[in-house]
């Protein structure tokens, strides 16, 4: 792991650029910089000479006459160079890059901007930037942005700044706060992997967020993602509009920047946040000590609506509502009165406004209950004690114990109120109970803190093979031959005598193919189920007639009737790598779309369980008159499959469709390349 220490706890900071002018950002970073004066020195840097904030400045870095670990340069472009050199002679252990107008505006920019983090890195310095707006420690007191941010234990790294503050602002409602807080900018030199690992070995964080515009090296944040225990949540930009463009496979075209970034953080076990509400949901939940084991969801409400609403959003989350056991229903009933209802939800049918001590005695029990995972408690507690008087005074006592059963057991609580501010929800929430106003929230943090389907992990890339540089269908058949994928026995050819050849060589039926295509069914350049010699020959010289002379392949007609098809197909992502694709695939692969998503190697293991976690993954385990089809060959063609791809970085994008599934193996019988 790089380190850091210098960014984070320098013995000395500098602000080059700092200035008097409020519309300059050396203004908020000296300002903010200076809450810190008694910690360590804090050195001004101003051209002009004279006072800031009313202290005396410096002219050059060079007159401070002391060691500075840290120095932040907030300069216009021109003179971000020189700062930035001047701060190296000096000995500088590391840099904030304020300054813009480098990567972000092309070429030339990219270019000067690779030639200053080649001067930092060869200083053993780090750069963190250019283009960013700084970075907060508050377990350090190094204050480096332009605003304060409440002391807390989520760590966010961030390529926005007024996301920060919005983020900040939520914290802060929610009891919670930040730990450290940095904008990364363009990359330079310091990469979010660089600082997703610090922030993991940091004591003083719980949590981590993360706002990503552009991943730099995705693959290596998922691994790094991947490698640490602490939770990690992603908002990230640009997963609606954006497609692959120009993808000339199924593979490419059906494969989203969403789909990508989606399948990163499910291989590599990170949260993916939509919103910034939704990232806060997540963190509150994600803060807190307990973790569920399973799925299992109690509901708890004192009305039926509530209980019913709170039951089908909890489904929706990936969460079960099963019915409780009939010695936990008995355990209950002692507890409540007659009209209550036991069976999940449990309904306390207005005992709670009679006795809101029935709402701890509830959740005690169910708490207790080993086959209960997790509680959601919904609907009007909190209400009492808005209004004060003798029911509100019970509601806070019954708050008192559930918090206090809350915090002793082991089983996750989470609350949705109609009255999230009241004084009952308050004395939840400052004991670590998360409480939210809306019923999906509420879910979606219960959902949050149940155990993931999979351990996270992100198979490394294997060493580059060999690359191919015949991209045609004959060589990526024996490409992927050689990896174990079995096809139907074919032979090349190039007029009809070959084609007469080829049945005499092969066992009927037949399918034709215009190989020389790279999408043969779409223009007409497939025939399936030729019977005889004869009929193959007629086939041929109309397809001919009609495509030209291109190599075809004449191959033995695979038995369809008992198997399924599917698509599995590699596409290199620029960011993340090769992403694998399997999915239903022959005419339906762009039609139902009812595909799934990793990156890629994968082993059988995990292609077995991209394949049965497909909407149509019944159609493999058998329907009706159907027999089963043989999942492991599948899984197992897939992984080649992945595996060819990832071993060749010359390949944009591999594809098998279709892919037959059938009781009695997988066969491929079709496959293209573009490299």
């Amino acid at each position: 792991m790089r380190d850091l220490s210098a960014l984070f706890d320098p013995a000395a900071v500098a602000i080059i650029g700092a200035s008097d002018d409020p519309a300059k950002w050396g203004h908020a970073v000296a300002r903010q910089a200076l809450r810190a004066g008694r910690r360590r020195p804090v050195h001004l840097i101003n051209r002009r000479g004279g006072t800031v904030l009313g202290r005396p400045t410096a002219r050059k870095l060079a007159e401070v006459g002391a060691p500075v670990d840290l120095v932040v340069v907030a300069v216009p472009e021109q003179y971000f160079e020189e700062a930035v050199d001047d701060a190296l002679a000096q000995g500088a252990r590391a840099i904030v890059g304020i300054t813009a107008g480098f990567g972000e505006t092309g070429a030339d920019g990219r270019a000067r901007q690779r030639a200053i983090a080649d001067r930092v890195r060869a200083a053993g310095a780090a750069l963190v930037g250019p283009n960013c707006l700084g970075l907060v420690d508050n377990t350090t007191e190094v204050y480096l942005a332009s605003d304060a941010f409440t002391p807390g234990r989520v760590a966010f790294l961030s390529q926005s700044g007024n996301l920060a503050l919005e983020l900040g602002l939520r914290l802060t409602a929610r009891g919670l706060g930040m730990s450290r807080f940095v904008s990364y900018g363009n990359q330079a030199d310091v990469t979010l992997v660089d600082l997703l690992a610090s922030c993991a070995g940091h004591d003083g964080t719980q949590a981590i967020a993360v706002y990503a515009e552009d991943f730099a090296d995705g693959r290596a944040f998922a691994e790094a993602a991947a490698a640490t225990s602490k939770p990690i949540v992603l908002l990230s930009a640009g997963r609606g509009a954006a497609s692959a463009r120009g993808a000339a496979s199924h593979t490419g075209a059906m494969t989203s920047p969403a789909d990508v970034v989606a399948a990163a953080c499910r291989d590599a076990g990170i949260h993916q946040a939509a919103t910034v509400r939704d990232l806060t949901v997540l963190l509150e939940a994600l803060s807190g000590v307990h973790r569920a084991t399973g799925r299992r969801t109690a509901v708890l409400t004192d009305g039926g609506g509530h209980g019913s609403i709170a039951a089908d959003v909890a489904e929706a989350a990936g969460l079960t509502v099963p019915e409780l056991s009939a010695p936990l229903q008995a355990s209950l009933r002692g507890r409540l009165w007659g009209p209550s209802a036991v069976g999940n939800p449990v309904d306390l049918a207005g005992m709670g406004e009679q006795d809101p001590a029935s709402y701890p005695a509830v959740v005690e029990t169910l708490i207790a209950a080993p086959e209960v995972d997790a509680v959601l408690m919904t609907g009007y507690f909190g209400g009492y004690s808005v209004g004060g008087g003798a029911l509100g005074r019970l509601e806070l006592s019954a708050a008192e114990q559930l918090a206090v059963a809350a915090a002793c057991g082991q089983t996750p609580v989470v609350v949705q109120s109609m009255y999230p501010e009241s004084p009952s929800c308050r004395v939840l929430a400052a004991a670590g109970v998360p409480v939210f106003g809306a019923i999906e929230d509420a879910a979606r943090a219960l959902a949050a803190v149940t155990p993931a389907a999979r351990t996270p992990s992100v198979a490394p890339l294997p060493p580059a093979a060999e690359p191919i540089a015949d991209g045609g269908y004959f060589a990526v058949r024996g490409l992927l031959e050689r990896a174990g994928v079995a096809f139907p026995e074919a032979r090349e050819v190039w007029d009809e005598d070959g084609v007469r050849r080829a049945a005499g060589a092969l066992a009927g039926p037949y399918a034709l193919k215009a190989v020389g295509l790279l999408h043969k069914s779409d223009a007409g350049g497939v025939a399936l189920r030729v019977s005889d010699a004869e009929e193959l020959a007629v086939a041929f010289r109309e397809m001919r007639a009609r495509l030209g002379d291109m190599p075809y392949s004449v191959e033995r007609m695979a038995v369809l009737d008992d198997g399924v098809e599917l698509i599995a197909g590699v596409r290199r992502d620029p960011r993340f790598g090769p992403v694998l694709m399997v999915g239903l695939g022959g005419v339906y692969a762009e039609v139902l779309r009812d595909v799934a998503f990793a990156l890629a190697p994968v082993d059988a293991r995990r292609a077995r369980e991209l394949l049965e976690g497909l909407r149509t993954a019944a159609l493999l385990h058998g329907v009706r008159d159907k027999s089963p089809v043989d999942l492991d060959a599948a899984a197992r063609t897939v992984a080649a499959l992945a595996g060819v791809a990832a071993a060749h970085p010359e390949i944009a994008e591999i594809e098998i469709n279709p892919l037959l599934a059938s009781p009695d193996g997988a066969l491929a019988l079709d496959a293209r390349v573009i490299l």
